[in-house]
């Protein structure tokens, strides 16, 4: 937008703002809206369904398109724009523009991008809103990486070895928006912002200035290096966006890949551990049967556990035998989970005390999350398992009793949203404040005895005291009684049933009144601010309390979710060189089993080692739950090494270092690839990265090619695992050729789905058992799907004849039924 000379002043200050954020829309304060213009205009007029107005012409002529929206209502409109994938920068007005001389002085004040917003009301409860980072050094395969969740202050950083191992990552954290250096832009990743990347040893010293510390070791983070100048490009962009103080910023988390479980995209996505392959859902997913947390934050922690099991085995234990404890405590469970229940997202609002916009209501929430905080504390202190008995030290209650009455001292119980309101301040908290209300409340005493007074020399019985922000105090006559007016009455407004006067003595006290009420309000707020900075000092014990209480509330959905769907302790040993037993016993699928009556899913047992049944073979017809099996028993070792219960008789396992699975196959129309295409993807990246320590689910190899390819391809991917790799492996296939692989290797076993025929019917009887299986009743289950009679009856023929080698599949063989007559 160019300088324009028919431009007012107030379109020549936007347009310089608007040259500063060029990438954003800009929401312009004008009174009590946020306008927006010029092409901005027509952008958010389509996206938020605003009328398209105009403002003024340029100097050819042309009006200037604009829209706008209440102001209070802004946040009801901007994740609407941040969900199409746009930034919004909010310019304020920075003075009053009743005092102000010229145009009044405006300035942005914060710009919210999909990764950076804070507002808790623009954002899921239970999930991370993450930023991320991705940096790599020239001639480099590798990638450092870095994420934040600006609403509660988790910063994590990680590394990928290969391009693959990256979109593993971005599959698991789920970013909202990802930073990325202009050189790595062509990788095609949603809600893409370039950033100009610094060295490793520049970004190094900036961490140390920004953290304050002499040395990252002391976050565990000097390995991550490469992940360096990714960590600064977040902090320089939270700041540019923010515009605040980012205090709550205050350490680095290594994600490090040998202390969690490895999953792939494909395998995240075919498990359905947060949402639904289909509908993209949480309800029907792992998180939707696992999720019984009272809390925002305990939300939030169960998602990211369950999309990072663990491979540490001493800290497993640990988180288990808290839910342990929990599970045998049936009083103390009902007692948490009451307590939880008033316990508000302490971690988005430190951070917002953090960055100065808490409201009052936030900071009494914060008071009463910390209240209940005390009184579990209590409730906890017999516990013996160390996860639970180290919650809250006695320095960390100390610390939360004293921002306890901090609060209760100075803020009233039920404060009101908005500062400006006022009403905020107790009472006897600040004598000066006191004494200003005081003076407010005797002048609102005088108005009402002033009525009384004018009522009574006028003998104008209808005489009424009233205020507007126009005229401020008046005194309204009714046109009955004009006569009556003393001469002393100064006319103020006429109105079409009487007129409103006011008087000397009036007007004097109605300037001490207004002077009295504007100086508490602006009192108050100062006040206000002292407070809400004196809490901002302690932030440490803050978060740690938010982390505590997170992570108590999810070992009680453990333990919950245990009892409600009678699931098993599982006993679960450390990896070693001998790759260890998968042994369990009547298990069940923990989401199929919600989604029917529990008691008509069929429990299936799995007795797998590393020598004599590593490598099943599955066999079977479709629908008869092979699918569901292999899904059952890889969800089973996921929730086993999260500390879960499982849903089973009983289970022992050893912790398994990966997990993949290649289910089901779809086109993947984005990147232009087939479905056989994608199955072969899939493959190849389990075939280079799965180890002896791993656990592979493999259904139907193959199927997208021809027959004697896809069975030869099969065959090598099930000889190349099983002698190469040596990873437990559920091999499920139609290939029936393949079953003869058993007779030539050890440990590989032949297994399939159990049917009855009856007449000529096929019943499905869900259980696996040892062997091959004689059929793939797939005219039955064509039967079921509902194909036609006659095309069943002509498969069926065709069947028999191919199995007896006499029928050639011909088209002109496929006789056609005789076209009927119309009448």
């Amino acid at each position: 937008m160019l300088p324009d000379s028919n431009d007012t002043p107030m379109i020549k200050q936007y347009k310089e703002i608007k040259a500063q954020h060029q990438d954003c829309i800009l929401m312009f304060r004008l009174g009590d809206f946020y306008e927006m213009f010029y092409d901005d205009a027509k952008l958010a007029s389509r996206i938020l369904e605003l009328t398209l107005t105009a403002r003024g012409k340029t100097t050819e002529g042309a009006h200037v398109p604009m829209c706008g929206i209440p102001y209070h209502a802004a946040n009801n409109y901007i994740p609407r724009l941040i969900n199409k994938g746009y930034k919004v920068a909010i310019c304020e007005q920075t003075e009053d523009p009743a005092a102000s001389k010229g145009i009044t002085k405006r300035e942005v004040v914060k710009i919210v991008t999909p990764g950076t917003v804070t507002e808790t009301t623009m954002l899921d409860s239970k999930s991370n809103n993450y930023l991320m980072a991705v940096y790599q050094e020239d001639k480099s395969s590798a990638y450092g990486i870095a994420y934040i969740d600006v609403s509660t202050g988790d910063f994590y950083v990680s590394q990928a070895q290969s391009e693959k191992n990256l979109k593993d990552e971005i599959s698991r954290v789920n970013p909202s928006e990802i930073l990325m250096t202009k050189e790595l832009s062509q990788l095609l990743l949603p809600t893409i912002t370039i950033y100009e990347a610094e060295s490793i040893e520049k970004s190094q010293k900036a961490l140390l200035d920004f953290f304050n510390i002499n040395s990252l070791e002391s976050f565990g983070c000097q390995s991550l290096q490469l992940a360096f100048p990714a960590v600064k490009a977040i902090i320089n962009y939270v700041s540019r966006t923010q515009k605040t103080n980012i205090g709550h910023i205050n350490r680095l988390t290594p994600y490090l890949s040998g202390k969690y479980m490895f999953f792939d995209v494909a395998t995240r996505r075919n498990l359905e551990l947060n949402t639904t392959m289909r509908e993209k859902d949480k309800t029907g997913s792992l998180l939707w049967v696992l999720d019984k947390t009272r809390t925002a934050m305990g939300g939030r922690l169960l998602a990211h556990w369950v999309a990072s099991p663990l491979l540490d085995y001493n800290e497993l234990i640990t988180r288990q035998e808290a839910v342990t404890e929990l599970f045998k405590n049936y009083s103390l469970q009902l007692e948490l989970g009451e307590k939880l229940k008033s316990v508000y997202d302490i971690e988005r609002i430190t951070t917002r005390i953090a960055s100065m916009i808490a409201n009052p209501k936030e900071i009494r929430a914060l008071c009463t999350s910390l209240k209940q905080a005390i009184t579990i504390k209590e409730l906890i202190k017999d516990c013996i398992s160390p996860m639970i008995a180290t919650m809250l030290s006695a320095e960390d209650i100390n610390k939360i009793d004293e921002i306890i009455e901090v609060i209760d001292t100075a803020i009233v119980d039920d404060p009101p949203i908005a500062l400006k309101d006022g009403g905020i301040i107790r009472e006897g908290y600040f004598q000066e404040l006191d004494d200003i209300r005081l003076a407010s409340r005797d002048g609102k005493a005088w108005i009402a005895a002033l009525e009384l007074k004018e009522k009574e020399s006028t003998g104008i019985k209808s005489l009424k005291v009233g205020y507007n922000k126009v005229f401020g105090y008046y005194l309204e006559v009714t046109n009955a009684n004009i006569s009556q007016v003393p001469d002393y009455y100064i006319r103020k407004q006429t109105l079409t049933n009487g007129e409103r006067y006011i008087t000397p003595e009036l007007k004097e006290k109605e300037s001490q009144i207004l002077n009295a009420a504007d100086q508490a309000l602006e009192l108050e707020y100062k006040v206000f601010t002292e407070i809400r900075d004196a809490i901002a000092k302690y932030i440490l014990p803050l978060q740690k309390a938010a982390k505590s209480l997170a992570q108590l509330d999810v070992m009680l959905s453990f333990a919950e979710a245990a009892i409600e769907n009678n699931y098993t302790c599982p006993t679960v040993y450390p990896m070693d060189e001998n790759q260890g037993i998968l042994r369990v016993k009547a298990a069940r699928h923990p989401v199929i089993e919600k989604t029917i009556n529990s008691s008509n899913f069929i429990p299936n047992d799995v007795d797998m080692d590393s020598t004599d049944n590593r490598f099943m073979i599955l066999t079977g017809p479709n629908m008869a739950g092979k699918s569901t099996y292999m899904r059952q028993i890889a969800l089973i070792v996921l929730l086993a090494q999260i500390g879960s219960y499982v849903p089973a008789q009983s289970a022992e396992l050893t912790m398994v270092d990966r997990i993949f699975t290649r289910v089901g196959a779809m086109d993947d129309l984005f990147s232009g690839q087939s479905t056989f295409m994608v199955e072969m993807n899939e493959t190849a990246n389990i075939l280079h990265n799965a180890t002896k320590y791993s656990l592979v689910i493999l259904d139907e190899i193959g199927r997208g090619t021809s027959t004697y390819d896809g069975m030869s391809i099969a065959a090598a991917v099930a000889e190349h695992i099983h002698m190469n790799i040596g990873a437990k492996t559920i091999f499920a296939t139609h290939y029936h050729e393949l079953t003869g692989l058993t007779s030539q290797y050890h440990g590989m076993n032949n297994f399939n789905i159990a049917v009855a025929e009856e007449d000529d019917h096929v019943v499905f009887l869900r259980k696996v058992i040892p062997g091959a299986a004689d059929k793939s009743y797939g005219i039955h289950v064509a039967q079921l799907a509902g194909l036609p009679i006659n095309v069943i009856s002509r498969a069926k023929e065709l069947l028999f004849g191919l199995e007896e080698n006499t029928v050639k599949i011909n088209v002109e063989e496929v006789k056609q039924p005789r076209q009927l007559g119309l009448f």
